[in-house]
């Protein structure tokens, strides 16, 4: 009976230690001991939008240069047309 007491006591320290570690695990972590996974993200998002603002600038030069084709097609189709007739 002596010998099982102590066990007892060290059964229950092990499982109130263990119970502390897993209410631990859920909580936040402050942001001044975080890396600053926030930055990345930001920095990446950055790098993001200005490869979208790029893109979006190629497609508009892209659309005039080709709205101004067709526009010189079109003039030229009617110059043609009236020198025909």
């Amino acid at each position: 009976m002596m010998a099982a007491a102590p066990l007892c006591v060290l059964i229950l320290l092990t499982a109130g230690l263990s119970a502390g570690a897993i209410s631990e695990s859920g909580t936040v972590i402050p942001a001044e001991s975080r890396p600053c996974v926030d930055c990345h993200a930001f920095e990446f998002m950055q790098r993001a939008l200005q490869d979208l603002k790029r893109t979006a600038n190629n497609l508009n030069t892209r659309t005039d240069d080709l709205l101004l084709r067709v526009e010189k097609r079109a003039l030229c189709d009617c110059l043609s047309s009236n020198l025909l007739a």
